[in-house]
């Protein structure tokens, strides 16, 4: 199989290592540039939170939106904060999950979501996702965990194999 859709393409790419999954629940690693260790993943919900976190922290891609907060202003973190890369990209792509690995690349973080592309490495099937929660199913998709809804039309999906 080819690896044609394998890169990362942007200082904000990550690989998202999955090792278990169940419904709507996946535990894992995740990796970016910035560190040789990989965050675990212990939920989908803790997935979000640490991207967040991690785009905030290198101030990439800016957010069109400001943070609300009952604590005061949040203090602006600057673009990259710092950060230099210690992994290259050819060791990011070499990290593996046992049952599915994703890069994610997000390009925006417009409208309170975000919006990119994500591979799924396994099958070298890139799709754009339009919001986390797409980005989100579409993972679930990948290891499926759920079943597909027949109301669903407009449900992201990967691609077929072409012929």
């Amino acid at each position: 199989m080819g690896k044609s859709q394998w890169y990362i393409g942007s200082p904000n790419g990550v690989v998202l290592c999955v090792d278990h999954a169940s419904r709507w629940q996946i535990r894992g690693r995740l990796y970016h540039a910035y560190s040789r260790e990989g965050l675990k993943i212990a939920n989908m919900e803790q997935l979000l939170f640490e991207l967040e976190h991690f785009y905030d922290s290198i101030d990439f891609p800016h957010p069109s939106t400001n943070n609300r907060t009952f604590q005061g202003e949040i203090p602006h973190i600057g673009h990259r904060a710092g950060k230099e890369k210690v992994m290259s990209d050819e060791e990011l792509l070499g990290r593996h999950g046992d049952l599915g690995t994703f890069i994610i690349r997000v390009q925006h973080r417009q409208n309170s979501s975000w919006q990119g592309r994500i591979t799924w490495m396994d099958q070298d099937k890139t799709v754009y996702f339009r919001s986390m929660w797409e980005m989100l199913k579409l993972v679930d998709s990948a290891l499926d965990t759920v079943s597909r809804w027949e109301d669903d039309r407009d449900e992201p999906t990967w691609p077929e194999e072409s012929e």
